[in-house]
């Protein structure tokens, strides 16, 4: 083809006169060139079309613990995806403290080029629970097998951001906080950001508490939290398949946020989690490609039972791909906050029980296809990181 014809035809054209000038380029181009492969050409045209296609808008809420990892591994994914605008992270305390978060965050955006996205500090405690609270109800009822920050095997104070072995950023982080940045993205863009959520919902909860309206003018809620019967020996749910950390770690702030008017609600569970690995053949596979990103994974993948689990890759892929899913069901769905054993438990109640709580509706993924969702997350972690 020639290259000056196109570039001159495009310079004069809108955007969308520009693709279709394009598109009748290269159908020119396959009349004269029959030699060629029908399914590169066919490939080509199907790039030009979703490029002609606006990305989805999305808010990334996660507890940024780092390097590697689930919470990082899908930044990177959302990050990757050409049909999506990542409008901003925004940072909560969880796996471990928000400024540590902070610090992992923007280095990782650092290394891959994208310091173009705002991350935004957000909540340093949870709504009402604090460490010792935690540590007397496990002393009470059980210790839990992972507290996240509040974790005795390496717990700091909370102001305390210890050595990062990825390399300290030099990038700063909003000078917003996460609750003000939420309202003000769902009024700029109302009915088009997506809020995702892959960690303690705090901030979501301040947000609502800011502006009832924020639920409303939100795409919908994306959430990987609450279980029902994980299975696969998973110590973390051996004594209580109802536990999980991001419900437990702020039960009142998940509450306010299932109970919020949201349009749509998707939630996956640890049950569809612990499915999936981490494994170093993946790994391998994803390094051969040798862009920041893929450095980035294998040098810092985490492969340990338990920390190998994609946790939150799932509902990021998802939402990009909803037919990874194969089996998911419409419940209602809270959490408990009685101060007893069962504090911080995920309550869900079938459609049909008039005597569930004032809650939302929740579509509850249970099931997918491997294999596919690795084929995603292959495709996105070798591939070039778009700007």
């Amino acid at each position: 083809m020639n290259n000056f014809r196109v570039r001159r035809a495009s310079r004069a054209l809108p955007v969308v006169l520009r693709k279709r000038t394009i598109i009748r380029l290269v159908l020119q181009t396959v009349a004269s060139q029959t030699g060629k492969s029908v399914a590169l050409i066919a490939f080509c045209l199907a790039a030009i079309v979703c490029s002609a296609q606006p990305r989805r808008k999305i808010i990334i809420n996660e507890d940024c613990s780092g390097p590697g990892g689930s919470n990082l591994q899908t930044l990177l994914l959302l990050i990757q995806s050409p049909q999506v605008e990542v409008l901003g992270i925004t940072v909560v305390s969880g796996d471990q403290w928000r400024d540590e978060e902070v610090a992992h965050a923007l280095r990782l955006l650092e290394i891959i080029g994208r310091t173009d996205i705002p991350v935004v500090p957000g909540a340093e405690f949870p709504l009402v629970r604090t460490r010792e609270e935690a540590q007397h109800w496990q002393q009470r009822y059980g210790k839990v097998a992972y507290a996240g920050a509040w974790d005795d095997r390496w717990w700091h104070e909370p102001s305390v951001v210890p050595p990062l072995p990825e390399g300290a950023p030099t990038a700063k982080p909003a000078a917003e906080d996460a609750a003000h940045f939420l309202v003000r993205m769902v009024h700029q863009y109302p009915h088009e950001v997506t809020i995702y959520e892959g960690g303690p919902m705090t901030n979501l909860a301040l947000a609502i508490s800011l502006d009832p309206q924020f639920p409303q003018l939100a795409a919908e809620l994306v959430f990987m939290g609450g279980g029902l019967s994980p299975k696969g020996g998973n110590p973390e749910f051996l004594n209580n398949p109802r536990h999980e950390f991001n419900f437990w770690f702020d039960p009142d702030a998940a509450a306010v946020v299932l109970r919020a008017p949201w349009e749509k609600i998707v939630c996956t569970p640890t049950d569809i989690s612990v499915k999936t690995h981490l494994t170093a053949a993946l790994v391998k596979q994803i390094e051969a490609s040798g862009t920041p990103v893929a450095r980035y994974v294998a040098k810092f993948a985490m492969l340990t039972p338990g920390a190998d689990i994609m946790w939150d890759e799932i509902a990021a892929l998802a939402w990009i791909d909803p037919s990874i899913i194969t089996r998911s069901e419409t419940r209602y769905m809270s959490v408990d906050l009685d101060r007893g054993a069962g504090y911080g438990n995920t309550l869900t109640w079938d459609l049909k029980d008039k005597a569930h709580p004032r809650t939302g509706a929740v579509e509850i993924q249970f099931d997918l296809d491997l294999e596919k969702f690795y084929r995603m997350v292959t495709a996105l972690m070798t591939a070039p990181t778009p700007h």
